[in-house]
This record gives C-alpha cells, sequence and structure tokens, in this order.
C-alpha cells in the first residue's frame, strides 16, 4: 500500500455509520469571520502553500492561547475540523461550536467518538485541527500527546505542522486574550507523510511517528521565530496552567 492511498470507511475502527461534521457554516462563514479578525489584529501567516491544496491533512499545532483553535478554524488555507475540549461544548458556545463543524474531545482519555469523527473527516478528504500538547501552556513542545500519529497511520493523511507566536502575551494566563492590533504569526511546515495501514496499529509505530511530528514541529518553530521574530511566551504567572 503506498503513502497516497486512503484506508476506507470500512477500516477499522469503522467510520461508514458515522455523521460528518457540519460543515456549511464552517466553509461559508469563514470569510467574513476570518476579514474580522484581520481588522482586529495584525495576522501574517506565513507558507500557507505548504498545506496540501486537496487530499486528508491533519494540521498539527503548538497551543499556547485561548484564540489559537479559533484561529486555525478561520484562517487556515482550508477548512479545518478543529478538535476542541468538550468542556468549551456547553450552552450556545457549544450549539455554534457544533453548527460550525468543530469535533468535541475529552481529554485524559482514550475518546473513540472523536476518534471516529476525525476518521470521517480524513477518510473524505478533509481537514483535522489537533493541539497534540493537550492543554494551552507555553507552547514549547516538550510532550505530544499520541492521536495525530495514530489518526495519520490510520489513514494517510499528510501531517502539516503549524505554530502560533503572539496569541498570548508573555507572562499573560492562558484564558487571556491578546489586545487590538497584536500582531500575530501563524507559520506553515513542511509536511509529513506516514504509510497508512489496517488493524492493528502498534504503539512503538505511533511512538515513532509522535517523535517525527514533534521534531517536525520544533523545526517550524524555529522558522516561524526567525520569520516573525515574536517568540514563545513563556509561562503563565504563577505557574497557572488550563484545567
Amino acid at each position: 500500500m503506498t503513502a497516497s492511498t486512503r484506508i476506507g470507511h470500512d477500516d477499522l475502527p469503522r467510520s461508514i455509520d458515522v455523521p460528518h461534521p457540519a460543515t456549511r457554516l464552517l466553509v461559508h462563514g469563514r470569510g467574513s469571520a476570518g476579514g474580522l479578525v484581520r481588522r482586529y489584529y495584525d495576522v501574517t501567516q506565513y507558507d500557507t502553500e505548504k498545506v496540501p491544496a486537496t487530499g486528508p491533512v491533519l494540521l498539527v499545532a503548538n497551543h499556547i492561547s485561548f484564540i489559537d483553535g479559533p484561529l486555525m478554524a478561520l484562517l487556515a488555507p482550508r477548512p479545518v475540523h478543529v478538535l476542541t475540549k468538550i468542556e468549551m461544548f456547553r450552552g450556545p458556545l457549544g450549539a455554534f461550536l457544533r453548527g460550525a463543524g468543530q469535533i468535541a474531545v475529552r481529554r485524559g482519555a482514550t475518546d473513540t467518538t472523536a476518534i471516529r469523527s476525525s476518521l470521517k473527516v480524513l477518510r473524505d478528504g478533509g481537514v483535522v485541527g489537533v493541539f497534540p500538547e493537550g492543554k494551552r501552556g507555553e507552547g514549547r513542545l516538550e510532550v505530544l500527546e499520541p492521536g495525530a500519529a495514530y489518526l495519520a497511520i490510520a489513514t494517510g493523511a499528510s501531517v502539516c505542522p503549524v505554530i502560533f507566536l503572539g496569541t498570548r502575551e508573555p507572562g499573560s494566563r492562558v484564558t487571556s486574550v491578546p489586545p487590538r492590533r497584536t500582531r500575530i504569526a501563524i507559520t506553515y511546515g513542511d509536511p509529513l507523510r506516514f504509510e497508512p495501514h489496517g488493524w492493528p496499529r502498534r504503539r512503538d509505530e505511533v511512538r515513532e511517528a509522535t517523535a517525527q511530528i514533534r521534531n517536525a514541529l520544533l523545526d517550524t518553530l524555529r522558522c516561524a521565530v526567525k520569520m516573525s521574530g515574536i517568540n514563545l511566551p513563556g509561562a503563565a504567572p504563577d505557574g497557572e496552567v488550563e484545567e
């Protein structure tokens, strides 16, 4: 099986009976909403051409701010179904996120519903956004969760690294939002491709792929800092971490 081959919905875990996340608002609302973001923040995107224009793609990013996910969904070169912590899916915001095609995920455990929804998108040739650090923090990419690597091996999707800089001010809380006209840089790295294969998928393969993704993210981080002149924000005050 070649690296360009996609494994179908009947492969384990099966996604043939999984509803595709909503797309209408995600596709048709991006232009106007993205324009508002660009009027509020000074956003520069670097190397957008590195995101494959067609086929399944995983956008895998560092995570330093509350606004990283919305920026990915609104400004990425292609519509993205971003994995978003399930705590955000409450009340009116939850209804909006579902309507915008975002995927709820339970952190700290294997969420088979989120996995199958992500597989559905990728096997249909779409784009899924993942923050493999698992929570907002310094964005130094010290430890990555294996989910993105698993999805790549299960589908053969291209894995494109993404680095966010400027989305949180130095020393500010992880729940903070940067002020108007803040310079924000979003940088895309060279995509990785893994050989897709069926069930079972071994832990050592996922572990090795995770290490490769981390190295690609670190390379992209170095390039992003050099091109933009913006650094990571550092630790939050008093060692605060996202709950």
